[in-house]
């Protein structure tokens, strides 16, 4: 379900652009949709798992501490089988839309190719090296920007905009990070609807081409990289956030003023005021008696 959302809502929106000829909608539409979807995820699901919905994230928040190790391969795995299973959906969703496309064929490459409605493919300008490092500063800048989110010493977040903020987050990486190769930064998103396609109809061909003129097994780009972003990117907010936020400030001591504050047993501090006329009236009531 953590995955799902994000998937159905998206690849959803991506058939409706791509079908329609970009005459229902068009990439801000698509950007937006899987924003809707992460935040919809967040909620449904934060208070079952803490709405962890790509592996990467997944794998950042283990290196800190905020999750244990053992369920970082159930949570992987759960999430691939949610974005495989949103894409089904939207499949089924615009199945007429799709086969009416391209008349029927499922293709990967050529100008009516329908594979990029689910996965992400590469511009064909952008080399190897460039694709990984896409993603890797992609990937990195999303867990430098949602770690400290939640941060007490840091001015944190309240909980309940966090799916929010991270949506926008998300949203501001997809228009302006995304030409190159789709802004997966997020290794679920990208192997679950790559399952799909492979199991749909279009073949072992999503797995092995990279644009329409070369063939090199792109697929483990958008797996890797966005692994190794966020650990850079978790370790760039350890060395030069966390490290250096201030400890929690300590409770006052308040021993020292109890005590001053203590009174002996059965005595009753006296105003200033009363104090003050009652010697007064003694020493009036004195000198009358000298007189007489």
């Amino acid at each position: 379900m953590r995955s799902y959302a994000v998937l159905m809502f998206g690849c959803a929106a991506s058939a409706q652009v791509k079908t329609s000829r970009e005459t229902k909608g068009e990439f801000l539409s698509v950007a937006m949709a899987f924003c809707v979807g992460l935040m919809s995820a967040m909620y449904l699901c934060g208070g079952v798992s803490g709405a962890h919905l790509n592996p990467a994230v997944s794998l950042s928040f283990c290196i800190i501490g905020r999750l244990s190790w053992k369920k970082l391969l159930p949570y992987s795995i759960s999430q691939v089988l949610g974005a495989y299973l949103g894409s089904a959906v939207a499949f089924l969703l615009y199945y007429d839309a799709i086969m009416d496309y391209n008349q029927g064929k499922l293709t990967v490459t050529g100008p009516n190719e329908t594979a990029s409605i689910f996965v992400t493919y590469p511009s064909e300008y952008l080399s190897l090296q460039g694709s990984f490092l896409d993603q890797v500063i992609g990937t990195a800048t999303l867990l430098l920007c949602i770690l400290p989110l939640d941060e007490k010493r840091n001015n944190p977040a309240p909980a309940g905009l966090l799916p929010v903020i991270v949506a926008a987050v998300v949203l501001g990486i997809s228009l302006s990070m995304s030409s190159n190769c789709g802004a997966a930064i997020n290794p679920a998103r990208d192997f679950g609807p790559r399952l799909f396609t492979l199991t749909a109809g279009w073949g072992t061909e999503v797995f092995t081409c990279v644009c329409f003129l070369c063939y090199n097994y792109w697929f483990w780009v958008p797996l890797v990289a966005p692994t190794l972003g966020a650990i850079v990117g978790t370790c760039i907010y350890l060395v030069f956030i966390q490290w250096h936020l201030p400890d929690p400030e300590a409770e006052p001591d308040t021993r020292i003023t109890d005590i001053l504050e203590t009174k002996p047993c059965g005595m009753k501090p006296v105003p200033m005021e009363k104090k003050g006329t009652e010697g007064f009236n003694r020493k009036a009531s004195k000198e009358k008696e000298e007189r007489l």
